[in-house]
């Protein structure tokens, strides 16, 4: 048969077969073969392979690429049957299209060329909901059929609570649970029989359950207890963002109220503390505190991360790749990607003190009354006041470097002279009577701790910086200045007033202090420092004059003091057990009017305000911003509304947090960057979503049309017009029940995806979310219901036909996360705190780990007591030396989102599990376990071990090669007495030796490593 004759019969078989789908057929090709340079991004000879009216378009050279319907006047047929290689299409280097790839293109152009939306993009049917079990079960077992394939038995029940308890929990059920769900399964009807439906309902009730799928999440939020780069800082309080996520999941917060807290909780109407606590999530990025680091580089880089973050786990698309042109193969346009980016662009990085959990802060209110509720009202105007901060830096800056400027051209110094006080007065019976020199004497008794507040006499000048002359004087013990009997004293806080008396004066803001000697661990700047009872001292100076110098904010006017008091308060706290008398004896005051550069601001910030605006990054411009939130009139009323409530209280568990809040002023403007750098912006956007989507509509805050924020940006994500979100998640969480999704590509539903195979049953699942309220739980058990999952893991001869079991005709079978090998470790063998939430804590770690870190600026301090033997989770996650028990087992470095763990089998883990301390002390307590409960026999504790830490029965060959291994145990250790003890350290059994305690470890220590014990079957 001629070769144009064999052409048209392929053409022929190929039309018959089944009728050509752009989506399954033709993009897929497009996708991997031509629109690298065909594309959104390049346009080779003007061609773009996206939609039909780019490719049917006369191209530069006059040629149509794709004409509908005509196969010999379509230019792209002719490029890749074209013998000539240097025009034949795909281009030399690149992988060519197989000849059945060619009679796709044939057919699908004969047949009229047609474009498809990318099946990712098409809505979702609004089918009614039905039965997912059976939906479940009849799509895989319709998909099985065509391929002659058939499902795998049931597990049996000891594997099906072993395999439910990893997903649910990710931790092993314990014998005495494995019995009596044995018995109930076994006794009752029909699969899925109700003992399994209330299994899955006490482990889905298990506060255990927030643990293991907020882990799932916070590999999303790429959660980490440090900030990254090269110092990579501690963040003390970040564990609270891991508390909100584990509460939220425990409690079913539904999927779509999930999503909008963390995406916008703070714009929120009357928006709560934990929604605040929620919007960390956007927190979570690395910060760069590394000196010479440009500050508005590192918030676009920050912003980007959140924009790319935001396509990964709710779109499943990879729009990061539209940074720096427009993608390659998905329709995402550089323009879409900065559209994106502008809901986060007008985001503040800021802290906010919330309370240190719920529960804390509701049995605090409960027992302080409406006093403690009236807190919140006044955190929330505070923390209004520092969210406009950033905002008016620029005009601050401005103001106080034209101060600046005037000083430094007038070079005026500070000359201090005597102030005159009204009236002086002190606790503790201290008598302080005036001197001839303007100085005040103390006499009475000499305390523990006193208060001298002074009256001002009203001035003439104004006042820039007070002075504190402290006196010797011969009536004092070692001529002083002070009362204790080598004449040193203890200055706790110096603090200036203004108002009408002194119980209500509104504090002056001080700073610089600095003195003409100070005695080591007693820095004049402790004066301000607001802190208990350190301060300022002067030991092995005493028996002269000293000075301290404090410089104000704003210089006290004449006419700000009219009709009003000032007031100096001297604080001294010290109190040290047979040291009595840490207190002034002799001092006099002093002011000068002098204003100088030192007068204006601190040292710390007059440097930064000399270093441009760009070098200046989040760690370097605290300083600054502090010095602003300390002298901005909003912020100081604020704070001392709050301070005075608080005042009247015991201390609020409280601590703070990093979130984000939206500027309400000077909002910025997002430009295109070119190639991706800040520092060249093109077109200015506006937000909105990507084309191929619906579109974001803003809700109405005024008469005015009004621009989208990250609210609607939030509530568009979860909306029934939008497909991915709900596809994304359902397959997520597909994933975690059966190791892979029904979309393998986790992070991309673009169109180089993996298409499902079950396309139908995606977006059945997809709806059913939506359907049920995107309630988790309940999607879970749906999921967890069917036969699908009940499957067993077993291999059968009909893996050859479908090897990665993407047909889903059986479970999986893989390894647990990093996490949670050591929390079955520790749980089978009893170790395990059952603790939920808290700070980060930091069990054993090997030698000079934690010296990687910069500078060897991070200490790792082993947790005492339960903390040591906390869930994985909350190990402390440095991202530049996490812990190595982490990493072995392929725990994500939390630099940027993580949708899917890759899963590795190596040597190392199996040295890590016989070695690290964490396990061998599991070990350890595994021996002690079972030679302490009662237990008659080897054979009797070789079976609970076994039962302890795989579920299952024993097997009697199992006991028969354990009982030869306990045995040659026994044997070594009895020789090697020394060994016995070291093997096991603290935890040798009561009434039991060291060799024999040393046997089971050995022991113990094998069965722990057995595969089954750490594979989800």
């Amino acid at each position: 048969m001629p070769p144009r004759f064999v052409s048209i019969f392929s053409l022929l078989l190929v039309a018959q077969a089944h009728a050509i789908d752009f989506s399954r057929d033709i993009q897929p090709l497009f996708a991997e073969h031509c629109l690298e340079c065909h594309g959104q991004d390049k346009t080779k000879g003007g061609l773009a392979l996206t939609t039909q009216k780019a490719a049917t378009k006369t191209l530069t050279s006059g040629a149509i690429a794709v004409v509908p319907g005509d196969l010999e006047h379509s230019a792209l047929i002719g490029r890749v049957l074209t013998t000539d290689l240097e025009d034949r299409m795909p281009p030399k280097g690149k992988k060519p299209l197989k000849p059945s790839d060619i009679d796709k293109l044939k057919a699908w152009i004969k047949d009229g060329a047609k474009f498809d939306l990318h099946w990712a993009y098409k809505p979702i049917p609004a089918t009614p909901s039905s039965n997912t079990p059976a939906t479940i079960d009849r799509a895989i077992q319709a998909k099985l059929s065509e391929q002659h394939l058939s499902p795998s038995p049931e597990a049996d029940a000891a594997t099906l609570i072993k395999r439910a308890s990893y997903d649910l929990i990710g931790l092993p059920p314990t014998p005495e649970e494995v019995d009596a769900f044995i018995t109930a399964y076994s006794a009752s009807g029909p699969q899925p029989s109700p003992a399994w439906a209330a299994l899955i309902d006490r482990l889905l009730a298990s506060q255990h359950f927030g643990e293991r799928w907020g882990r799932h999440w916070l590999d999303a939020a790429r959660y980490a207890d440090s900030d990254g780069y090269e110092k990579d800082k501690p963040r003390p309080d970040a564990w609270r963002y891991r508390d909100w996520v584990i509460h939220a999941i425990n409690t079913d917060l539904p999927f779509d109220q999930f999503t909008i807290e963390q995406i916008a909780g703070d714009l929120l109407p009357g928006a709560t503390d934990e929604q605040l606590v929620a919007t960390a999530f956007h927190r979570q990025t690395l910060t760069n505190t590394e000196g010479g680091t440009d500050q508005e580089q590192f918030r676009n880089e920050a912003v980007m991360d959140r924009t790319e973050t935001t396509g990964a786990v709710w779109l499943g698309l990879t729009v990061g790749c539209a940074r720096c042109h427009s993608h390659k193969y998905d329709q995402i346009s550089q323009a879409e990607y900065y559209q994106l980016f502008a809901f986060y662009n007008n985001g503040d990085e800021v802290t906010r003190k919330v309370p240190e959990s719920q529960e804390k802060w509701a049995a605090y209110v409960k027992a302080n009354g409406t006093a403690a509720a009236a807190l919140a009202p006044l955190q929330k105007a505070l923390d209004e006041a520092l969210s406009a901060l950033p905002v008016k830096l620029p005009a601050w800056e401005a103001k106080v470097q034209a101060r600046l400027a005037s000083v430094r051209s007038s070079k005026a110094v500070q000359t201090f002279a005597p102030l005159k006080i009204d009236r002086a007065t002190a606790t503790s019976r201290v008598v302080l009577k005036p001197q001839a020199n303007g100085s005040y004497l103390a006499s009475g008794p000499a305390p523990d701790t006193a208060t001298y507040t002074l009256q001002l006499a009203p001035g003439t000048t104004p006042i820039t910086a007070i002075q504190l002359e402290v006196l010797p004087d011969p009536t004092l013990p070692s001529q002083g200045p002070g009362r204790m009997k080598n004449g040193n004293f203890v200055l706790s806080q110096f603090s200036l007033s203004i108002g009408s008396d002194a119980a209500h004066a509104t504090p002056l803001v001080l700073h610089s202090a600095t003195a003409d000697y100070t005695q080591k661990d007693f820095k004049p700047e402790q004066v301000l420092d607001g802190k208990g009872a350190s301060g300022w001292a002067i030991g092995g100076g005493t028996g002269k004059k000293h000075a301290l110098t404090l410089q104000l904010a704003e210089p006290l006017t004449t006419a700000a003091t009219e009709g009003k008091k000032i007031f100096v308060t001297l604080t001294q706290n010290y109190a040290k057990k047979g040291q009595n008398g840490h207190t002034l004896g002799c001092f006099r005051l002093l002011a000068s009017s002098g204003l100088t550069e030192a007068s204006i601001a601190p040292p710390d910030v007059v440097k930064l305000l000399g270093e441009p605006p760009a070098r200046r990054n989040p760690g370097l411009i605290k300083p600054l911003m502090d010095w602003l939130e300390k002298t901005d009139p909003s912020t100081i009323a604020a704070a001392q509304a709050l301070s005075e409530a608080k005042a009247k209280l015991p201390p609020a568990p409280t601590l703070d947090v990093r979130v984000i809040a939206q500027r309400s002023t000077s909002p910025r403007e997002t430009h295109v960057l070119h190639r991706g750098d800040f520092l060249q912006p093109t077109d200015a956007v506006e937000p909105a979503a990507l084309a191929v989507l619906p579109p974001v509509k803003p809700r109405q805050q005024s008469a005015k049309p009004t621009r989208a924020d990250r609210l609607d940006l939030a509530h568009w994500l979860v909306s029934a017009d939008n497909p991915l979100p709900p596809r994304v998640t359902a397959n997520a969480i597909w994933a975690k029940l059966f190791g892979e999704g029904l979309v393998r590509t986790a992070g991309d539903f673009g169109v180089r995806s993996d298409k499902p195979l079950h396309p139908e049953l995606l977006d059945h699942l997809a709806r059913r979310l939506i359907d049920l309220g995107w309630s988790r739980k309940r999607f879970i058990k749906e999921i967890m219901l069917s036969a699908t999952y009940r499957q067993s893991s077993t291999s059968t001869p009909q893996s050859t036909s479908d090897p990665l079991n993407t047909l889903f005709w059986r479970q999986n079978r893989f390894r647990v996360d990093g996490e949670i090998v050591r929390d079955l470790h520790l749980a089978a063998s009893g170790l395990l705190s059952p603790k939920i939430g808290g700070p980060s804590v930091f069990p054993p770690l090997p030698p000079d780990v934690a010296n990687l870190s910069y500078n060897n600026n991070f200490k790792w301090a082993t947790s005492p007591g339960e903390d040591r033997y906390r869930r994985g989770m909350y190990t402390f996650f440095k991202r530049t030396a996490p812990h190595p028990d982490l990493t072995t087992f392929d725990c994500p470095d939390a630099n940027t989102t993580n949708v899917k763990r890759t899963l590795s089998n190596t040597p190392l883990q199996a040295l890590t599990t016989l070695n690290a301390e964490a396990f061998t002390e599991a070990a350890q307590a595994m021996s002690r376990r079972l030679l302490s409960e009662p237990l008659k026999s080897d054979a009797e504790r070789l079976m609970r071990c076994l039962r302890l830490c795989i579920a299952r029965p024993a097997k009697p060959a199992e006991i028969v090669t354990l009982t030869a291994l306990l045995a040659d145990a026994r044997a070594y250790y009895r020789a090697h007495a020394d060994e016995a003890k070291a093997m096991t350290g603290k935890y040798t059994a009561k009434d039991q030796s060291p060799e024999e305690s040393a046997a089971w470890v050995a022991t113990a220590r094998i069965v722990l490593n057995m595969d089954e014990c750490i594979t989800r079957e």
